[in-house]
């Protein structure tokens, strides 16, 4: 029995110095494969022109019942469709962003005081910055429907949008290489197989070039005088699209 108990104890302790070499040759390697990489971040400027430009338009009505608000908003929604139709737009044309109804509450002395509904309709409509000279004909077809308009920006279009992020992108993967390369030099190493890359950053914004002072939209005479001179005489320039990209590579 004495004998079987050592040959135990000394299976265990060969079994746990073999888990041990093993273990410290994992945190070795691990090591190793930690210290021999880089890491960079590579960046990307270039110049976009907007090929869009976007009008935003807000209708917002009231009614002593839900429906009462709803049809309001209608009346206003279809007058602003025919001053567009008239200039050369589709009723399609015009895309709702959002609709809405809800209690209007009031506050007095304190206390929540519902008024009726009231019925909140966001539009948009879209066409080519070729056609600019048609904006201020589309900021009068807002202003007399009785439609806010919030705000007006130059944008660009889902195509030029996925064909810009891929350049950025591709400059700045080059510009992250070139750095590692640059790295790896000083090191008297060179650039191995790429570990991983993410990218951290990609800047597109639409470019807004009037936004309404009045809350819901341009609906007073001055906001629309305002809206016009913002836009008059207008041109859409390039503009900056950033991209940043993060890639880590073996040293070799």
């Amino acid at each position: 029995m004495k004998k079987e108990n050592n040959a135990i104890v000394m299976t265990s302790i060969i079994s746990g110095v073999v888990l041990l070499i093993a273990v410290s040759a994992m945190l070795m390697f691990s090591g190793s494969t930690t210290k021999d990489v880089v890491t960079v971040n590579g960046m990307a400027t270039i110049k976009a022109t907007p090929d869009l430009v976007g009008v935003y338009f807000t209708i917002e009505t009231k009614g002593t019942t839900s429906a009462e608000a709803s049809d309001a908003n209608t009346v206003i929604l279809n007058s602003l469709q025919n001053s567009l139709v008239a200039q050369g737009f589709t009723e399609e044309d015009l895309k709702t962003e959002s609709f809405s109804i809800q209690p209007n509450i009031n506050w007095i002395n304190g206390k929540q005081v519902q008024n009726g509904y009231i019925a909140y309709h966001y539009l948009k409509l879209e066409f080519s910055t070729e056609d600019l000279e048609k904006l201020t004909a589309v900021i009068d077809a807002g202003a007399n429907a009785g439609a806010g308009i919030s705000y007006i920006n130059f944008e660009l279009s889902t195509e030029l949008q996925s064909q810009y992020k891929a350049d950025a992108l591709e400059l700045a993967s080059k510009d992250a290489k070139v750095k590692a390369e640059a790295v790896a030099s000083g090191f008297d190493k060179r650039v191995g197989k790429l570990v991983s890359v993410s990218v951290s950053d990609y800047n597109y914004y639409p470019w807004n070039i009037y936004t309404a002072r009045a809350e819901g939209g341009a609906y007073l005479e001055e906001d629309v005088a305002i809206a016009k001179d913002s836009v008059a005489n207008l041109t859409p320039s390039e503009q900056t699209i950033s991209a940043t990209v993060s890639a880590t590579y073996k040293l070799r």
